[in-house]
């Protein structure tokens, strides 16, 4: 029989997997935020022009996707032999470590990984290079709706939406052209982005999709 080794469930990958997922449940976004009132923090969570001062306030913070979610990207990434990935909001890097182990694990490609806030791109940069998976993954620093704009693949086997919820339309629009029949399109805490649910969730716009678990929404291209 042969063999489907996966890196996540050894070192180095597994225990900084799990320090990083320990920190992250650790943590609570909402401290950084606590003196907006509920209603404004989900006004500015679908927002389509306050969004970068609501998550400047949290630049401190993972954001990260769940155990589950991490699983998941790592699953549909090695189950469709992706070659070529493309995140939405690298944060402190968890998703972005899982991605990228499943391209090794598939032999290589390239994962395109954008974020507008300085200081967690250079916590993932660590924190990729501390898995040994940096020559996989390519930093683009700024807002997405610039970084994604061009240079990208001819072909996407994935899409991580894991940024500005409002954004999640927009970003689509950018990658949609090049993502694959039988590609991905994961939406972490897509229920902020009504106007992406209804997009997505339209088969007469080439999609098949569903929530997943919680948190995500998981979507496929049909053509």
């Amino acid at each position: 029989m042969t063999s489907f080794p996966s890196s996540i469930v050894a070192p180095p990958l597994a225990p900084l997997l799990e320090r990083l997922f320990d920190e992250a449940e650790a943590s609570s976004p909402l401290g950084a935020v606590s003196d907006l009132p509920a209603s404004e923090r989900n006004r500015l969570m679908r927002s389509k022009t306050g969004y970068q001062d609501f998550y400047g306030r949290l630049k401190d913070m993972p954001l990260a996707v769940s155990r589950e979610t991490g699983r998941l990207l790592y699953i549909l990434a090695r189950g469709c032999r992706a070659r070529s990935i493309v995140e939405f909001g690298t944060s402190f890097g968890l998703s972005t470590l899982h991605l990228a182990a499943a391209l090794r694990d598939n032999g290589g490609g390239q994962l395109i990984t954008t974020e507008f806030e300085p200081s967690k791109v250079a916590r993932a940069r660590a924190n990729l290079a501390a898995g040994g998976l940096t020559d996989l993954v390519e930093f683009r620093e700024g807002d997405a709706l610039q970084t994604l704009r061009a240079d990208l693949p001819e072909s996407v086997d994935l899409l991580l939406l894991d940024g500005a919820k409002a954004l999640y339309p927009e970003i689509l629009d950018l990658v949609e052209d090049r993502l694959r029949p039988g590609a991905f399109v994961v939406a972490d805490n897509a229920d902020h982005s009504p106007e992406y649910l209804a997009r997505i969730r339209d088969p007469a716009r080439g999609y098949l999709s569903m929530p997943f678990g919680e948190d995500v929404e998981l979507s496929i291209r049909l053509g």
